[in-house]
């Protein structure tokens, strides 16, 4: 009876064993924070660098920066494990200089796991359509694009002013939009918005994302900035847009206006 006793014993022990790992564990769902910080050229641009002359582009012009206020969108996440791609399909907008949505959590929920993580710069033109976001038409004084110009909402405003080339400080307006030739019946336009990849990430429970802004890059490279040349109606310039564009999606050395900064789980 022992012997029958202790068969049935470990019989119920493999049979539990067996049974737990036949069971497959559900992986849990989580959410991520992205931070965004800002540099220029590895310095970090702080509330109280705002409206001085102390910084110097790739052609030597002297600035300041009073205004930076950028849009992201579409924070994707490609799966490694499944190869599923999950599209959080909201946006935000950041203000440096009033502190605002320096951090986000997209709306969306995703297994943890390893992550190919990319966003949008901007609106791609299957989401730039004009009026349709009611925050971002009253956002920063109105974040919309005029018809005339395509419509639609602005990528960037990057303000300030330079020492031009009479030694007068003068404005400059770097704003960023879908490229926009209005002297052309229809008008022409070009989506200018860029994705922008961070590359693999794995995602646990608690993971924080920080996105670094170089904001030199968009003075450097392939195109070197000529404020003297390029500073104010930017809008309207399709040629000085595209310039913009190329700027902002090109990366050498896995540097450009956007990098992976620190990732904390």
């Amino acid at each position: 009876m022992r012997k029958i006793a202790l068969l049935l014993a470990t019989s119920f022990l493999l049979f539990a064993c067996n049974n737990d790992d036949d069971t497959p564990q559900p992986v849990p769902n989580t959410t991520v924070e992205f931070t965004f910080s800002h540099n220029w050229d590895g310095d970090a641009i702080e509330n109280s660098d705002f409206d001085f002359l102390q910084y110097f582009n790739a052609n030597g012009d002297q600035m300041s920066i009073s205004k930076l206020v950028y849009l992201i969108s579409d924070v994707t996440f490609e799966s490694l494990a499944t190869g599923e791609t999950l599209d959080a399909g909201d946006y935000n907008l950041v203000n440096v200089r009033e502190g605002t949505n320096l951090s986000f959590t997209p709306d969306i929920e995703i297994p943890e796991g390893d992550y190919l993580v990319s966003f949008t710069f901007g609106f791609d033109d299957e989401d730039n359509q004009d009026g349709i976001y009611l925050d971002l038409n009253s956002a920063d004084g109105g974040w919309n694009v005029p018809m005339m110009l395509g419509g639609g909402y602005h990528y960037m405003r990057l303000e300030g002013k330079f020492i031009d080339n009479t030694a007068t400080e003068t404005n400059y307006a770097y704003h960023a939009i879908r490229a926009a030739d209005p002297s052309t019946t229809p008008i022409t336009l070009q989506d200018t918005s860029f994705e922008v990849s961070l590359g693999q990430i794995t995602i646990g429970s608690s993971t924080s994302i920080e996105i670094e802004m170089n904001v030199a890059e968009w003075f450097k490279n392939p195109n070197q900035w000529d404020l003297n040349v390029l500073n104010t109606m930017l809008m309207p310039n399709f040629d000085a847009q595209v310039l913009m564009f190329e700027n902002g999606s090109t990366f050498s050395n896995s540097t450009g206006v956007f990098s992976l900064g620190t990732v904390t789980q």
